[in-house]
């Protein structure tokens, strides 16, 4: 595929979003790739990466491993990835804590844009979809109900087992990576080594990552050549059901105290902004919450817009 740098740079910026994302638990990476029109072709060049590739680099060189790679694209969109993580990771940490329900409302919007947006290209509705749509969604929705474990495990062999379950979750839309990660316990621990620029944990993090996403990958793509009308309403269905996660206003049930000795909360619920108020003699701040919400779902409409211009190009 010939692109050229503007091209390249529009990646690298998908890339941004997409790291961004992953940080957050409750959005997925794997969205943001899904509704910029790139995911199908980032699992494809993932697949790429086997004994084929190998083959070629020792016979043909690596100018031609590197084309069979789609090697510019992947680098293109690691670039913006890893920038994002490694500059927002303490912004969105920090915002987690300071606003949370403004943070929550721009990623609401976002998701509920998204679901619109896949939910459309599910090219025939039959039992077998709205199955998979329902099951996807109680799955989802479940998950978001669980709670989070203790964020002090930090042994070599349980970070590099975090990283091998939560790119899966990654690249899958609608599941979010991180909040997979708060559910192992991992999440503080992997945080915090980006921020303190900790090398060797964010390394045996990394390789988990790299060995669960060529393993993972090829499922994924397996499913998007055979069943992909059925893929994409359980997708669909995933991100739907994660809605409940990122509901910006929510009531603590239980608490805990984590590994810095501050209470966090371990149980919580959805409720109402007005409910919101009520229990917690706290702002809702529903004004600037309803219109983060219209910015992120416009977010998502101009990046298909601009998608779908540029495929009529």
């Amino acid at each position: 595929m010939n692109r050229s740098l503007f091209d390249y740079v529009i990646i690298t910026l998908k890339g941004l979003a997409m790291g961004a994302a992953d940080v957050v638990p409750g959005v997925s990476g794997g969205t943001i790739a899904f509704i910029s029109g790139i995911y199908e072709e980032l699992i494809t060049s993932i697949n790429n990466v086997n004994l084929d590739l190998l083959k070629t680099l020792k016979n043909d060189g690596f100018k031609a491993a590197w084309t069979q790679l789609n090697g510019n694209f992947l680098f293109a969109l690691l670039i913006g990835i890893g920038i994002s993580i490694l500059s927002l990771a303490k912004l969105i940490k920090s915002l987690l804590n300071s606003e949370p329900i403004l943070l929550w409302a721009f990623f609401f919007g976002l998701v509920v844009a998204s679901i619109l947006f896949i939910g459309k290209q599910i090219k025939a509705w039959n039992w077998k979809t709205i199955f998979g749509f329902t099951l996807g969604a109680i799955v989802a929705y479940y998950i978001t109900t669980l709670p989070g474990g203790e964020e002090s495990v930090s042994a070599s062999w349980f970070i590099f087992l975090a990283g091998a379950l939560a790119i899966c979750a990654m690249i899958l839309p609608g599941i979010s990576g991180a909040f997979i990660l708060v559910l192992l316990g991992a999440y503080e621990p992997v945080l915090t080594a980006i921020d303190n620029r900790d090398f060797k944990t964010i390394a045996i993090f990394a390789v988990g990552a790299i060995i669960g996403l060529l393993s993972f990958s090829k499922l994924l793509k397996w499913l998007f050549n055979n069943y992909k009308n059925l893929t994409l309403a359980i997708l669909t269905g995933f991100i739907l059901g994660s809605l409940n996660k990122i509901w910006p206003w929510k009531e603590v049930l239980t608490t805990r105290t984590n590994s810095h000795g501050v209470e966090v909360p371990f149980l919580e619920r959805s409720i109402l902004p007005n409910t919101f108020e009520t229990l917690t003699q706290k702002d809702s701040q529903l004004l600037l919450a309803i219109v983060l919400m219209v910015v992120g779902f416009l977010t998502i409409f101009m990046m298909e817009k601009f998608a779908t211009k540029k495929q009529a190009n």
